[in-house]
Parts: structure tokens; sequence; C-alpha cells
């Protein structure tokens, strides 16, 4: 049964993180048959009437720059949209200030049209204001872009403040019965990686709905409980919320680019924009509902509260990977009696290891026989043969939940530990890489906290008392080995908690073992 538990958690574990990497969260989604973003007259809440601007004449294209202490966009008259965003408080590996937004995409971003080309993004529009610095002394700035021609006219205000990411939007249009605005190609996108959801996302009443170019073969159209819609990456995002009504939102590919848009009525529209970080108290603090995009996926029951009790934490620790060792031991101490309950029946197991070979060898002819044999065997001494199974299965979920919490909270991008441990997030590379057999594999990086966790993993399995046979034992060896090569690429915080349970699991096999022989020479 020992076999079977070790085979069974393993299997769970790769089950588990393979969903998380291949089958990402998703609600359903509603197709819409028709390529092109088209007009449609139902009835929706009108939005306040607008002003039309007086026709502009087309002039050359004007950038401006808005900077406060977290970010610095350049916004250009071209389609009153934005050409490039930059935060100012994280850092890329080269040690720069994080880009959003490089240069304008397929899609200019916050561009407008009356469909899918957004063609008012490619016009040049006037500007009313200059580059704005925001601060303690200017803490509000705005700027107005203006544009008429043919009968059709927009004016979209812009306002800045010195102590947030957000932006609020105001579009006032005449002309159109109505339009689409999105959030453009690239706008919020720092890195694609491969083990979390990049692209297309938006909330539906309290559901997240993730959209990936492969699905949208066909634009895909949301109309009810729309609350807002964004393009993410593992630790950033910039989104759209309206502050009036909007129609229907849709997800489409253009020019080979995934993006997301709304359709609103003409009049004057209001939204709120957001380009930063997915810090959950940022976030929350700004009663958007923003905090959502925070996914933790399946184990959310048991990842939210992690990562709360883990702030906790470092609220007065200081730094993460104490916390990380303190939510180890507080997350095992419920289970201190059931592991020891069962490493005690564990160990009775091994004792009574020659009687329930002789029942085997006895009755190997007649295996409901030797069943019954072996349940009153296990019944005589008190021990149950999926003993060791429980505590260990019991405990998956709070290291998926952990894993999880590791993986996306932007909290702990780049938190140190101590010593060669630099970034908890990131895999332990101190002994650098070990290359690829194949390029499409990609190659492993080595550290002494995974080989560690390896080492500790076989000392617990040597002094854990096992009822398997010799074979099966030596079998039972490789798996150190298998679980260190598995936890190489894993974040440094993840590692770092399983050798945390590793030790305490010797520890407490250490006491077991001595109580027991109290017991049989008491």
């Amino acid at each position: 049964m020992d076999n079977r538990t070790v085979i069974a958690v393993v299997l769970s574990f790769l089950i588990i993180v393979g969903y998380q990497f291949l089958f990402p969260s998703q609600q359903p989604i509603v197709p819409e048959p028709k390529p092109a973003l088209e007009k449609k007259n139902d009835a929706a809440p009108v939005a306040a009437p607008a002003q039309p601007v007086a026709e502009t004449i087309t002039a050359d294209e004007r950038e401006i720059t808005v900077e406060n202490d977290l970010y610095k966009a350049v916004f250009t008259s071209r389609g009153g949209t934005i050409k490039s965003w930059t935060i100012k408080q994280y850092k890329d590996k080269a040690g720069n200030d994080v880009v959003l937004l490089r240069k304008p995409g397929a899609v200019p971003a916050i561009g407008i049209g009356v469909d899918n080309t957004f063609d008012l993004a490619k016009v040049n529009f006037s500007v009313s204001g200059s580059n704005l610095t925001l601060d303690g002394s200017h803490r509000e700035g705005s700027l107005v872009f203006e544009y008429a021609k043919d009968g059709r006219s927009v004016r979209r205000t812009y306002t800045f403040f010195a102590d947030t990411y957000k932006v609020d939007l105001t579009d006032e249009v005449t002309g159109l019965s109505e339009y689409w605005i999105t959030l453009g190609s690239d706008l919020g996108i720092f890195e694609h990686d491969p083990s979390v959801h990049v692209g297309p996302i938006l909330l539906i009443g309290n559901d997240l709905t993730e959209l990936k170019a492969s699905a949208l073969k066909e634009p895909k159209s949301f109309k009810e409980n729309l609350k807002w819609i964004a393009q993410e990456d593992k630790y950033f995002f910039s989104a759209l919320v309206p502050a009036s009504p909007v129609e229907e939102a849709r997800a489409l590919v253009v020019n080979d680019s995934p993006i997301i848009a709304f359709k609103a009525k003409d009049g004057r529209n209001t939204f709120h924009l957001y380009t930063g970080p997915k810090e959950h108290d940022r976030l929350a603090a700004l009663h958007l509902g923003l905090e959502h995009i925070i996914n933790y996926g399946f184990f959310s029951i048991i990842a939210r509260p992690l990562f709360w009790v883990l702030k906790f934490f470092n609220s007065f620790l200081g730094n993460y990977g104490w916390s990380i060792i303190m939510i180890t031991i507080a997350t095992r101490i419920p289970f201190i009696p059931l592991l020891s309950k069962s490493q005690k029946s564990m160990k009775k197991l091994q004792e009574i290891q020659p009687k329930m070979n002789e029942i085997k060898e006895k009755y190997k002819k007649d295996p409901q026989k030797m069943q019954k044999e072996m349940m009153e065997l296990y019944k005589k001494h008190k021990v149950s043969p999926l003993g060791g199974c429980l505590p260990m299965l019991l405990q998956i979920p709070v290291f998926f939940a952990l894993y999880k919490v590791l993986l996306i909270s932007i909290e702990l991008r780049g938190a140190p530990f101590m010593l060669w441990i630099t970034d908890l997030s990131a895999p332990d590379t101190l002994l650098g890489h070990i290359p690829a057999a194949l390029p499409i594999i990609g190659g492993f990086a080595l550290g002494p906290l995974p080989i560690l966790m390896g080492l500790t993993m076989l000392i617990q399995q040597k002094m854990t008392p096992s009822s398997m046979d010799p074979k099966q034992a030596k079998m039972m060896l490789m798996m150190p080995v298998i679980f260190t090569f598995m936890f190489l690429n894993f974040a440094s915080g993840l590692v770092l908690y399983w050798l945390v349970s590793n030790i305490l699991g010797i520890v407490q096999q250490i006491f077991v073992n001595r109580s027991l022989v109290k017991e049989r020479t008491g």
C-alpha cells in the first residue's frame, strides 16, 4: 500500500500541475458567428448627451508625456490614444523599469471606431494640454483630444492623479449611433509566461473569463452583467471599467493580435482605465472589482486565506522566506496528531510484515480468503494499511494552493529570503542550468535548495517504517530523485515550503520512533 500511496501522490501532483498549465480556469463563452464588429440597435440605457466640437484641421502628430511617481505614459494626437506606458516601481531582469507598452501595436491602445477597424484611432486629433508631472503639489491634471469631420465628433478627456495608476476617461461622441473602444493589442502585457494565462480577460458578474487567440477563430460576444475588460500577463494588466452603460463586450483577433472591446452608444461615456501591477490591496482600494483579476484557480478557497496569512506573517517578520517557514509550521500543526497516528500505524505494519507474508504465501491461490485474513490481522493489531496515505493526501491541496500563491502573487516577485535566494518566486539557479537534451524540452535550473529538499526526502523515507518488500523498497528510493528534478524549476518559495515540511516530518518521526520504543520497553 505504501507503493500505491506514493504513486498516487506523484500522479496527483503531475495531473494537477499539468492541469494548471494546460487548462486555465475559464467560464463558458457565447460564440458570435459574424466576423466583424457590427452595429445593432437593441434597446439599451442611453448615454448622457454630448456637445459636438468644431471641425478639426489635420495637423502633424503630437506627443504628450504624463508622469507621476508610479508611471510615465506617452499619449499621441493620433486617435487620442496611448503610445507607451512605463511603470517605475517594478524592474525587469536588467534592472530597468517595466514597460507595459513599448510602442503602439496592431490596434492602438484605447482606440475607438465604428467597427473592428477602429478607424478613429488612425485620424489626428487636436490637443488641449501639455506635458504633465503630477506630485504632492500638483495632484491632478487633464488632457483633452478633439476630432470633428463629416458630422462626426469626439471629445476625449483623460484625467490623471498623482498617487494612483487609475486614469479617468470621458468620451463625448456625436454623429455615431454606437462605437467601439478597445484596450488595443499590447497595453498591460510585459511578458509571455506559458505557465499562466496571457491575453484578453473579462469579468462577468463575479466570474472571470479568460480568452486565448486560438479560441478566437470567430469573435466572442458577451452582453450581460459586464464589469470590466482587461489584458493580462502573470503580474501586470490593463483594464477598462465602464462607469456609464455599455451594450456589449467582444473579443476577436485583428492582424493576428487578440483584442477585447466595449460597445457604447453615442453621447457621454465614462470609463476608468488601469494599467499597472496586480497588487491586491491597491486594486481593492479602487472599489472597481479589479482585484478579481488575481485568479488562484481551482484552489482559490485555500489559496486566498494562505495569501492573507502569508502577508500577516510578513507584516511583522519583514521577509517572505521566513513567512513561508511560519506558514509551513502553521499548516502542519493541525495534522500532527493524524501524522503521529499514521507513523505509528506504519511502524506496526512493519512489525507484522512476517505474518502478512505468511498469509500471502498460505492463501496465494485464494485471494478472497487472503483478503479476509489480512483484515483480521489488521483488526487484531489495530492498524490500517491506508494509514500513511490520508495525511499526505490532506496536505496536497495546501501544497498546490501555495504553488498558485507563489506563482502569480506580485507581492512575492523579486522577494528575497537569505544568502543566495534573492527571488522566492523564481527557481533557485545558484549552480547554473542543466542544458536540455532536446531544445524543445528546455533546461533545468540547478540550485542547492531543491537538492537539499531531495536529501531530506530521502532521509525521511529511510526513517519511515515500511511494509514493502525489498524490491519495492529499492524502487521507492527513486522517488526523492524524481521529486528533486520536478522541483528544479519550481519557485524557490515552494521548494522552501517542501524542505521545511520534510524537516518537520523528520523531527516528528524521531519522536514517534522514541515513543514506540518506550511503549515496548515500558
